[in-house]
């Protein structure tokens, strides 16, 4: 990446899931300007670490938030609290 595209990025939003109080999943939506990336980071059970998974990249940030409240929609039917960050 560029640094002058870096230099404009913006973060959008940060959606943390959490299950029984653990953090299972960091959804961090980021507007680039002339795209738009969602990073993830996911804990798989008995894991020690976060796994990165991605980066998604969208063309707006209309689609980058459609594809975050999605996602939340599923984590918060598989009984996940969401926080905004």
């Amino acid at each position: 990446m560029q640094p002058a595209v870096a230099a404009t990025a913006r973060e959008l939003f940060v959606r943390v899931a959490r299950k029984e109080g653990r953090s299972v999943a960091v959804l961090r939506a980021i507007d680039y300007g002339t795209e738009c990336i969602v990073e993830t980071e996911v804990s798989p059970p008995g894991a020690e670490t976060a796994v990165r998974a991605g980066p998604y990249t969208f063309a707006d940030a209309r689609q980058a938030t459609q594809f975050v409240t999605e996602a939340v929609e599923a984590l918060m039917y598989l009984g996940c609290d969401i926080q905004a960050a």
